[in-house]
């Protein structure tokens, strides 16, 4: 998709979201969880930017598996688990003089104010995000940030870190530091030379090397790593540090924790970007990575009112750095099929150093991206028409894989010819097809094509799903190659069909004894009984996530309601129809994804074989009671004049309710504020209680 977010219709928009959301969810995992990133910083920035600039558009299109919606990725199964008392958020990023200006007065105007903000400055850390945490001077606890809400235990490798103490005093009774791991240029350079000397692995650069020690299994092997941390923010806390950001940041200095000398108070969105270029100006010779500059509101007060979104505070920014570049040979373009039958083309370049990381492989997004012009010959506006041999120009920030920016045509070779993308799957040779609108090819083949059975079996096995211990990737892969999966439900029958008491039985095969197979048929009957989210997010239906599978199980509650809502719902009209769109955060998109895959016969039958061998707990959400509204499902319309939309939404759900966005028979409040329309309408059609916003803010405050 090459078109300007401003030139997308609302096909095209729907879409792209649903590129973008696949190509940053894999971009987080790789890079918070596996410490291998496959895009480098800058190309994830862009694809967020454009997505958060898709939503703003198109609102009604937000997926319920938004990369707005999440922060990093879920903790590693070999660390003990930490839920984080206060959540781990991610920032927004800025990229120019007109989005810090933006943020300067979207913070104005979201506390009803044109007086002058002080902020604070401070440079942005390229590492690993560390919580710490200390009760009566003594540190008891080190986390990741995992997924902002659950990190990985390192407690004991957080112990061996230079800038760590393990004891202060003069401090809160609790006391959570919050900062950046890290290592210094020289340091990382003495580490890969004595990587090389034992023939060990060469780190690709300081980010990867830290992150890589700090999650280490062995605390000795973290103690050998030359790792530094920066603090500057916190956590939990019994007590106040100071009144505004820069003194709390003091006051951590004053406690022993090393903080960046280069933290500013600035008075303006101008002297932010001062200070922004002098960083920018010292960059080179930090001896450290930056990839940016972050702002905070300085008022601590200020921040409170301000608040969260979902994933990232409205009181902070990161404004980040240019991305480098280089140019190199684009040496071939292979396709990879994926899960939904996506044909993703990826270019093979001859390995160029960019930024200090030898990178070799970049992702090519699609067909249009390739490509000048399509099979009419129509020219495709922004299409690169990358051909094997053209010399081209890569960037990066930081990580691995880049992003294709431009091409050298005077270097182009005079045998160079378009790139033709394939109209069969390159795996299963089905017809290749491309819906109107839609930037993907995708394989028709369904469960004839290797490449999405065995990936649609991986995503069933996976963490968020059903999380079945020792059958991971690589035995999912060899069982379908055997022969002996291929569909969910057969997962259910290995034990039946190759345990112990069979002719084939799976304990004989190579890398399985009889501990490692009982333990694996084991995991298997443990899953048998299962929540109803995990089953529903298992099934891998497209635009149908995490989060929307626990807001449709909420929804139902039971399994054995939701299935027939949904067969009543293939009208896409009705009450069961109204009642799937109710659900808060699920859009026409979802709906027709969920709708049609029990529609479909051989689908519903595969489903159904899948819970014959399953008992599906019920999702029944607990919810916090001690307000008027608690359990109560709102709905926010028209101008409201005493706050903005968004504050009144964060508020609702404070206190318990769930706001939504439509109508339904379920609603039980319609706050109406100026220029009220058809929902008002609708609400008294349907006898749903309507309130002023005098009348709201007076119910929720007594």
């Amino acid at each position: 998709m090459n078109k300007t977010v401003g030139e997308l219709d609302r096909k095209e928009a729907a879409q792209e979201l649903v590129r973008l959301a696949a190509l940053l969810n894999r971009a987080n995992t790789a890079y918070h969880q596996l410490d291998a990133p496959e895009i480098s910083d800058a190309e994830y920035d862009d694809l967020k930017q454009r997505n958060a600039e898709i939503e703003a558009r198109f609102p009604e299109l937000k997926r319920d598996d938004s990369p707005t919606e999440k922060v990093g990725a879920a903790p590693s199964s070999g660390f003990e688990k930490i839920s984080h008392a206060v959540a781990m958020l991610s920032l927004a990023n800025a990229f120019d003089a007109d989005d810090i200006a933006a943020f300067e007065t979207g913070i104005q105007r979201f506390l009803n104010s044109t007086g002058p903000i002080d902020f604070v400055a401070e440079p942005k850390i390229d590492g690993l995000s560390l919580s710490l945490r200390y009760e009566n001077g003594t540190l008891v606890q080190a986390a990741t940030r995992g997924d902002g809400l659950v990190g990985e235990n390192v407690t004991s490798n957080a112990l061996t870190i230079r800038d760590v103490p393990q004891n202060i005093s003069g401090a809160p009774d609790i006391l959570e530091v919050r900062g950046e791991v890290y290592m210094h240029h020289k340091d990382f350079l003495s580490l890969n030379e004595a990587q090389a000397k034992k023939d060990a692995k060469i780190f690709a650069n300081p980010r990867n090397a830290a992150a890589g020690a700090l999650r280490q299994l062995d605390p000795s092997i973290t103690a050998e790593r030359p790792l530094r941390f920066f603090a500057y923010s916190w956590g939990a806390l019994s007590e106040p540090l100071a009144t505004t950001q820069l003194d709390a940041v003091k006051r951590l200095s004053d406690l022993g924790f090393a903080v960046n000398p280069l933290t500013a108070l600035c008075r303006s969105a101008a002297e932010l970007l001062d200070h922004y270029a002098q960083i920018s100006s010292a960059r080179p010779d930090l001896g450290y990575d930056i990839d940016g500059v972050v702002y905070k509101v300085n008022d601590l007060k200020l921040q409170e009112r301000l608040g969260f979104r979902t994933t990232t505070p409205r009181w902070a920014i990161a404004h980040k750095f240019p991305a480098e570049t280089a140019w190199t040979t684009l040496e071939s373009i292979d396709i990879q099929v994926g899960r939904t039958g996506a044909l993703s083309p990826v270019a093979r370049l001859k390995p160029v150093t960019v930024g200090g990381v030898v990178v070799s492989n970049a992702t090519l997004h699609n067909a249009d991206y390739i490509a000048a012009r399509n099979a009419n010959g129509t020219v495709i506006r922004g299409g690169k028409d990358f051909r094997v041999g053209d010399v081209v120009e890569v960037y990066r920030a930081g990580d691995v894989i880049p992003k294709l920016r431009d091409v050298d045509l005077s270097k182009r070779p005079s045998g160079a010819t378009p790139f033709v993308f394939p109209t069969a799957c390159p795996i299963c040779n089905s017809p290749a097809h491309q819906e109107a609108g839609d930037s993907t090819i995708r394989c028709t083949g369904g469960f004839i094509c290797d490449a999405q059975v065995t990936e649609r079996l991986k995503h069933f096995v996976s963490r968020n799903a059903f999380d079945i211990e020792g059958l991971g990737a690589k035995q999912v892969e060899q069982f379908f190659k055997d022969g002996w999966i291929r569909t969910p439900a057969d997962i259910f029958t290995l034990e039946e069909q190759h345990g112990s008491e069979s002719s084939d039985p799976l304990q004989g095969r190579d890398g399985w004894g009889p501990k490692s197979a009982d333990n694996v048929f084991q995991a298997i009957r443990d899953k048998r009984q299962i929540a109803f989210p995990r089953v529903l997010f298992a099934l891998g239906i497209r635009h149908v996530g995490e989060g929307a599978s626990a807001r449709i199980a909420a929804h139902y509650e039971t399994w054995g309601a939701m299935v027939p809502a949904l067969l009543a719902a293939q009208t896409k009209s009705g009450t069961s129809w109204e009642d799937l769109l109710s659900i808060d955060g699920i859009g026409e998109r979802a709906a027709e994804a969920l709708v049609e895959t029990f529609r479909e016969p051989r689908s519903r039958a595969a489903i159904e074989d899948l819970a014959h061998h399953l008992t599906i707990a019920d999702y029944k959400v607990t919810i916090e009671t001690g307000s008027p509204v608690s359990g109560k499902t709102v709905v926010f319309t028209g101008t409201l004049t005493q706050m903005t939309r968004a504050e009144a939404k964060a508020r609702a759900e404070t206190l318990g309710a769930k706001v939504s966005g439509s109508v339904s028979a379920k609603t039980d409040f319609l706050v109406a504020g100026d220029a009220a329309g058809s929902k008002r309408a609708k609400a008294e059609a349907l006898g749903v209680t309507v309130l002023t916003e005098d009348q709201w803010l007076d119910l929720i405050t007594g």
